[in-house]
């Protein structure tokens, strides 16, 4: 009887269209500026991606190494415009905290 190996979070295969739908913008506010005193950079994700995705994304396409990512989902608000009932959209921020030494320009195009 073999056991098939459990994949892990570094065995983590993203392919080139993933990668750059993962990645949509980086967010540029205060809050996220202040984080990169911290060695943070903070995108805009898929609801849909996974902590190892936007790892394996983030190092794929900057080149740099990735200590941890966190991740927080925005509920869609309920807005009225002109008396007409509308619903944003619901967004997920991964907030990339990088390893010592690496860094990413987020003013600059890749």
């Amino acid at each position: 009887m073999s056991r098939a190996r459990a994949r892990t979070k570094s065995d983590l295969k993203v392919s080139q269209e993933r990668t750059f739908e993962l990645i949509r913008r980086p967010v540029v506010t205060e809050k996220s500026t202040l984080g990169g005193e911290h060695n943070q950079v903070t995108f805009q994700v898929p609801v849909d991606a996974s902590k190892p995705e936007i790892k394996a994304a983030v190092e794929d396409l900057f080149k740099v190494k990735v200590k941890k990512v966190n991740t927080l989902r925005q509920a869609g608000k309920v807005k009225r415009f002109r008396g007409v009932i509308g619903k944003r959209a619901e967004t997920k921020k991964a907030m990339v905290t990088l390893e010592e030494g690496h860094s990413i320009d987020v003013t600059t195009g890749i």
